[in-house]
């Protein structure tokens, strides 16, 4: 009895557990992409485009280049090439969390800072 009882109960184990999150990092390496932010209660949207080794951003009018380091399929560094000030100077770790056929979500940080926060890129290209 107990012998069926633990069968059972990793049966279910096993069931609860689910699926992974779908994670195609791959297909979000390279392309053209834009993403939403609110920032101080407003929304702005960024689009950017991207290869394996530059993401180039535009803002607001402005253009901003910045160096890929990839960790692995689903983690990068951005170091951004033109920093205006300290802040600028610091690069920002990406973690591609989940994907779509086209989009992705991820968390990034300022790389040594703990607070993180998450967004939602979609491919437009």
């Amino acid at each position: 009895m107990t012998k069926y009882l633990f069968s059972g109960f990793i049966a279910l184990l096993f069931f609860a557990c689910g699926q992974p999150p779908q994670r195609n990092c791959e297909d979000f390496k390279t392309g053209k992409f834009t993403f939403t932010a609110t920032i101080n209660g407003e929304e702005k949207k960024t689009a950017f485009h991207r290869n394996l080794s530059l993401e180039v951003d535009e803002y607001e009018g402005k253009v901003d280049s910045s160096s890929i380091r990839w960790i692995n399929d689903c983690e990068y560094v951005l170091k951004n090439l033109n920093p205006k000030n300290k802040a600028e100077e610091k690069p920002i770790h990406i973690k591609i969390l989940t994907t779509t056929e086209s989009s992705y979500t991820f968390e990034y940080n300022v790389v040594g800072n703990s607070k993180k926060f998450k967004g939602t890129a979609h491919k437009i290209d």
